[in-house]
C-alpha cells in the first residue's frame, strides 16, 4: 500500500500520486512522454534501460514491468542497458573509462538523451520507491 492516498487526478497509480500538485502531474508527465518515446533512441532501447533501472531502484511497481529481455535486445541495446548498469553501480559519477564506451556506440546528441532518459526514470523510480508504489 503507498504511503499516501492517491490523488482522483491521473491515469495511473504512479500518476495518481503525483496528482496532489497537477502542476507537477502535467509537467512531469509531459516530460515522461517525450522521454520514452522514440526520439534519435528508440522507444524499445529505453524501455530495456527502464527496465534495467528498475531492478536497483526499489519501486516494486516498476519491476513489476519485467526484467530487462536480452531475447530482444541488438548490441546498442546491450550497450545501453550496460551503461545503465554502470551508472546505479557508480550511483551517476561514471568513470571515464565507462564514459568512453558509450562514444564508440552512440552519438553525442543520442548519449545526451540517453543520459537524460536515465536521470528522468531513476527519479522516476526513487518516487515509487519512496512512495512504496506497489504493483497492482
Amino acid at each position: 500500500m503507498a504511503r499516501i492516498k492517491k490523488s482522483p487526478n491521473g491515469d495511473t497509480p504512479f500518476q495518481k500520486l503525483l496528482g496532489h500538485n497537477k502542476d507537477i502531474l502535467v509537467k512531469w508527465s509531459a516530460l515522461g512522454e517525450t522521454l520514452v518515446r522514440d526520439g534519435v533512441l528508440s522507444a524499445k532501447l529505453k524501455e530495456q534501460v527502464r527496465r534495467t533501472l528498475a531492478q536497483e531502484n526499489g519501486c516494486e511497481y516498476c519491476k513489476a514491468k519485467g526484467k530487462p529481455d536480452p531475447k530482444v535486445m541488438d548490441e546498442r541495446m546491450l550497450v545501453a542497458a550496460g551503461f545503465a548498469e554502470v551508472f546505479l553501480k557508480h550511483k551517476g559519477n561514471i568513470p571515464d573509462h565507462a564514459f568512453g564506451v558509450i562514444t564508440e556506440y552512440f552519438t553525442e546528441i543520442e548519449i545526451s538523451e540517453l543520459c537524460a532518459f536515465i536521470a528522468f526514470t531513476t527519479a522516476s523510480q526513487y518516487f515509487g520507491a519512496m512512495m512504496r508504489l506497489e504493483a497492482e
